[in-house]
């Protein structure tokens, strides 16, 4: 019996916070099927993708090897792989089987689909006999016994001789036979076509116009039946458009999962983010004294910084604050700022520089803005320490609101 907690063979990619993005192979080839799209889907996905069973490093074990394994068998390897992560939604997009698995997943379990995108597939791969009698035939003769005929069916004659296409074969021959055949009885059990007018998760079909295995008229087919589908069909692309035309397919698929923008800034909600950020940096006490101060001669100046210093440059996530601290503190030493020095060496210490770090901060400083800026700064900071030891105790956690009262 499959074990039914254990997962597919998996490769994470792209940034952990990341929206979540599955790729599903296609019979007979590893993950490595999604090479050509990786770069560009991991810049802004976390990116999943996944081994058939007795593909890769996948056992053949995880569905039934006795005949009786289903598409949606593979769809619960896929969900374990999504539930390991944590992710209760995500995007999906599937080559040829791995299609059919999205295919399922969005008719079975909508809510775990956003988005979906189907590649080279089909609602119901042909006549059921035709896969019990290659299941049979691999299961006799090993998966070289299909070698020999899948360059034809994945790719035009003048791209089987491509690196990426003859590591695809390679997949092929390494594949478990008993895997393989079991990938078949699924495709024989498969037909989901009365079933495609309830997806509603956001639907790309894309086709290759010369692909034998599953041709346009299947692609045509689920977008037509999907309401709101969006369909693509690639020219001059076989069985595997994805890796034979990667340019035209990883641009569509890339305009399919791009991220919605976020709201758009207002001034007051960069005024309020600026205000959160600035009270956690320079401290509550500070930043209520300079509004206590403010006049309607500088009241303007307030808001000013609120938004755009502290609501648009230190809320951005692509520095974190330690080493904005970092820039700061070198900024003020060049231009000899002392007052507001005083107030981020404090802001540096909140924001977890320790006062070693500190010091190498401003040794650097020596090098690149001179010796008399970097020792007046060196003054500067040792009298913040000093004041924070008298008041707090020493310790870089001392608190961050004594001394200046600078309006930034």
């Amino acid at each position: 019996m499959p074990d039914t907690h254990a997962l597919p063979h998996l490769r994470l990619d792209g940034p952990e916070s990341g929206t979540p993005l599955i790729l599903g192979p296609s019979l007979g080839t590893s993950l490595a099927v999604w090479e050509p799209q990786l770069a560009a889907l991991a810049r802004t996905h976390r990116v999943l993708r996944w081994d058939l069973p007795g593909h890769g490093s996948t056992p053949a074990g995880l569905i039934p090897l006795d005949g009786t394994a289903t598409v949606a068998d593979l769809a619960a390897l896929v969900l374990r792989a999504a539930d390991a992560q944590g992710w209760t939604s995500f995007a999906y997009a599937g080559v040829s089987i791995g299609g059919a698995v999205g295919l399922h997943l969005a008719t079975h379990r909508p809510e775990r689909i956003s988005s979906l995108a189907v590649v080279c597939s089909s609602a119901r791969f042909g006549d059921p006999a035709a896969w019990h009698e290659r299941a049979g035939l691999v299961r006799t003769r090993g998966t070289g016994a299909m070698v020999a005929s899948r360059p034809g069916t994945w790719f035009a004659p003048a791209f089987a001789s491509a690196p990426i296409a003859r590591a695809l074969i390679d997949d092929l021959r390494a594949a478990d036979p008993a895997g393989y055949a079991a990938c078949c009885d699924a495709l024989a059990a498969y037909d989901l076509r009365d079933a495609l007018p309830t997806v509603t998760a956001p639907t790309l079909v894309v086709a290759g116009r010369d692909d034998p295995a599953t041709p346009p008229a299947h692609a045509r087919e689920i977008a037509d039946a999907i309401p709101g589908a969006s369909l693509l069909e690639v020219a001059g692309a076989a069985h595997l458009a994805g890796v034979e035309k990667p340019e035209a397919v990883t641009a569509a698929l890339l305009a399919h999962f791009a991220p919605d923008p976020p709201p758009a800034a207002t001034d007051a909600s960069r005024h309020a983010a600026g205000t959160r950020v600035r009270r956690a940096v320079l401290g509550p006490a500070h930043v209520d004294r300079a509004t206590d101060r403010t006049t309607p001669f500088t009241a303007r100046f307030q808001d000013f910084i609120t938004r755009y210093a502290w609501g648009e440059i230190w809320t951005s996530d692509i520095l974190d604050r330690r080493t904005r601290s970092c820039v700061t503190l070198t900024a003020l030493v060049a231009r000899g700022h002392e007052a507001e020095l005083a107030m981020h060496v404090r802001a540096a210490l909140t924001n977890g520089l320790t006062r070693e770090e500190i010091g190498e901060v401003l040794l650097q400083t020596a090098v690149y803005c001179g010796v008399p800026a970097a020792n007046s700064a060196f003054a500067v900071a040792q009298g913040v320490f000093d004041g924070l030891d008298r008041t707090s105790g020493p310790g870089p956690d001392s608190g961050p609101d004594s001394g200046s009262d600078s309006d930034d």
